[in-house]
């Protein structure tokens, strides 16, 4: 267990919610009886990756696409998180899948960010909505409201702050209030630390936050700031940014991000060997019935 915290505590997961896993692990260790095909070592690594895996939500949880016109997404963080440049692949992300995306710019604050979005969006050809003289968020995309329904999907670019202040929270909460987003996505950075379960808390009390999308997991971070905002906000990780180009998005898998955070690349071949046991009854049972020709 004390290897496990470490692991944890290094990947940047919360201090609280590393005890609490701890906690757990114990519990069903001590409780749960040894399955014969495993090792005591691996019987613990099987529980450790279900009790982290039941925090991030067991299997891929990709964004479900209402048919309405269009569907509204808003991408919420704080400065310097890669917001803008996620938002592009996602962008690219829905419309190599048929939809027709569109995207808009409501970050007045960064000076230059309207011209990257557009940059962005020119690279894909994608739609960019932008007026880079208004300085009010809630006015630009009141702006364009007669032309959204002829797209699929809106990605809607929101100001990031270098932290929370009562300026951002504000303005975040009367953009959610005013355009209704299907989903809020939270962009945080695989380097964030400790950090990330305060700001993950903050948002969601500003929005709502339906997603996490975590971004820089090619570098050496371990994205377990992204662990504790999954728990702070209830919401599930969509996908993970593993890159600067804009096909370096990938679906999130569960499986490997645990695999990663605690530095184990044995995970995947260890749960496969744990799901193959087949009871020796069972294997005489399905032996029989092959033989009888029962399919």
């Amino acid at each position: 267990v004390k290897d496990i915290q470490r692991a944890l505590l290094l990947g940047d997961v919360n201090v609280k919610l590393v005890f609490d896993l701890s906690e757990n692990i114990k519990e069903r260790a001590l409780k749960e009886k040894l399955d014969k095909s495993l090792n005591q070592r691996e019987h613990l690594i099987k529980i450790v990756y279900e009790e982290l895996v039941k925090f991030l939500g067991e299997e891929k949880s990709e964004l479900i696409i209402e048919e309405k016109k269009p569907f509204k997404i808003m991408f919420v963080g704080v400065f310097g998180s890669g917001k803008t440049t996620t938002l592009s692949k996602v962008a690219k992300y829905y419309s190599k899948r048929g939809y027709k995306v569109a995207c808009l710019g409501l970050d007045v604050h960064r000076p230059a960010a309207t011209d990257q979005l557009e940059q962005l969006c020119k690279a894909i050809n994608i739609q960019a909505f932008i007026d880079k003289k208004e300085k009010n968020p809630l006015k630009i995309y009141k702006e364009y409201e007669n032309i959204y329904q002829k797209y699929d999907i809106l990605l809607i670019d929101t100001a990031g702050r270098a932290s929370l202040d009562k300026e951002l929270i504000q303005e975040l909460k009367e953009l959610n209030k005013e355009i209704k987003p299907d989903e809020n996505l939270l962009v945080i950075s695989a380097d964030i630390g400790q950090a990330a379960q305060d700001l993950a808390k903050s948002f969601h009390e500003a929005c709502g936050v339906t997603g996490i999308i975590v971004t820089k997991l090619d570098g050496t971070a371990k994205g377990g700031g992204a662990l504790s905002g999954a728990v702070a906000t209830e919401a599930k990780i969509k996908f993970i940014g593993l890159g600067e180009k804009v096909d370096d998005l990938e679906l999130f898998n569960p499986k490997g991000f645990v695999s990663r955070l605690l530095g184990m690349g044995d995970l995947e071949a260890l749960l496969e060997k744990a799901k193959e046991i087949i009871p020796r009854e069972k294997a005489k049972d399905v032996q029989g019935k092959f033989l009888k020709g029962e399919f």
